[in-house]
C-alpha cells in the first residue's frame, strides 16, 4: 500500500510540475501547480513529516496559491505571440532538457543505489511531529522565535509606512481636500 501511495503522489507530482510548464493559460498552470504541492504534501506524510506537509498544504497550496489565483485573473488573458521572442529557443530548450538528462542520471547512478534498500537512520518516536516542533520552539528555542516574530513585524510595520509615504498623488489630493 505504501508504493501505492508513493507512485500516486510522485505521478501527481511530476504531472503537476509538468503541466504547470505545459499549459499556456496562467490560471491551468496554477491549478497543475496546486496538485504539484498536493501530491509533494503527501510524500512528506510518507515520510512521517506531518508538520511539513500540513505547511505545505495551508502555506503553499492555500494562501500562496489564492495570491497566485488573483495575479493570474488580475493579468488576463494576452495574446501570445506565434513565434519565440529569443531567437534560437527551439533548438536550444532540447540541447538543455538532454544535458539535465544525462546529468541528472550520472548523479543517480552515481550515489549508488543500493542506499534506497536502507531503512534509513533510526529516529526517536514523534520526530517531526507538530507537537514536538510546538515544544521545540515554545520551550528550547523561545528566544529566537519571539525575536524572529519581532523582526517580521517591524519590517511589516516597516513595509506599510514605506508604502504609504511612497504615494505623493495621495498627499496631494489631501491637500487640495474635496473636489468642488
Amino acid at each position: 500500500m505504501i508504493y501505492v501511495a508513493f507512485f500516486a503522489g510522485a505521478i501527481g507530482a511530476v504531472g503537476g510540475a509538468v503541466a504547470v510548464i505545459a499549459m499556456r493559460n496562467p490560471f491551468y498552470s496554477v491549478l497543475a501547480l496546486v496538485v504539484h504541492l498536493v501530491s509533494l504534501a503527501g510524500l512528506f506524510l510518507l515520510l512521517y513529516a506531518q508538520f511539513i506537509a500540513a505547511a505545505q498544504v495551508v502555506v503553499y497550496a492555500g494562501a500562496v496559491m489564492v495570491l497566485y489565483v488573483f495575479v493570474a485573473a488580475y493579468v488576463g488573458a494576452a495574446e501570445e505571440p506565434l513565434w519565440e521572442p529569443i531567437p534560437g529557443q527551439r533548438f536550444l530548450a532540447p540541447l538543455l532538457a538532454a544535458a539535465l538528462l544525462v546529468e541528472l542520471a550520472i548523479a543517480i547512478i552515481g550515489t549508488g543505489l543500493s542506499a534506497l534498500d536502507s531503512n534509513g537512520p533510526t529516529l526517536p518516536a514523534g520526530f517531526g511531529t507538530p507537537t514536538q516542533i510546538g515544544n521545540l520552539l515554545l520551550e528550547r528555542f523561545l528566544v529566537v522565535f519571539e525575536a524572529a516574530s519581532m523582526l517580521l513585524l517591524v519590517a511589516a510595520v516597516g513595509a506599510v509606512t514605506l508604502a504609504a509615504r511612497s504615494h505623493p498623488r495621495a498627499e496631494a489630493d489631501e491637500a487640495e481636500g474635496p473636489a468642488a
